[in-house]
């Protein structure tokens, strides 16, 4: 018999033999696991329409409802108060998408300010 096999030989044949010797995990005491806070609510903004005399009333009403959520009747509605006050309300919603609407109106050519609800 060669060294090396006589090595072989001399090694215990558990299954474990060779491998790494891993220490069962402690449970950590004292320390509870962190509370998970429910997500707030996003402060609100207004989505405000100002009147312009560049554009037509059709093409105002025509980019309210095929950019926002609103029917063609109340997209009127808004379009007449923004013609006779000045501004009207279109929307509240959080900040991100306000801005969104205001970039987005910008781009068809009419006057969108954002502002704090509170």
């Amino acid at each position: 018999m060669s060294e090396k096999e006589k090595r072989v030989a001399q090694q215990p044949s558990s299954p474990a033999a060779g491998a790494a010797a891993t220490k069962p995990k402690k449970k950590s005491k004292g320390a509870p696991a962190p509370q998970k806070t429910p997500p707030r609510m996003l402060p609100p903004f207004k989505v405000l329409l100002h009147n312009d005399d560049v554009n037509t009333p059709q093409h105002v009403v025509k980019t309210i409802v095929e950019l926002t959520h609103l029917n063609e009747q109340d997209a009127k509605l808004r379009t007449e108060e923004a013609d006779k006050t000045g501004v009207a309300l279109l929307l509240v919603t959080h900040k991100e998408r306000a801005e969104l609407y205001r970039d987005q109106f910008s781009s068809k050519g009419l006057t969108v300010t954002i502002e704090p609800a509170e």
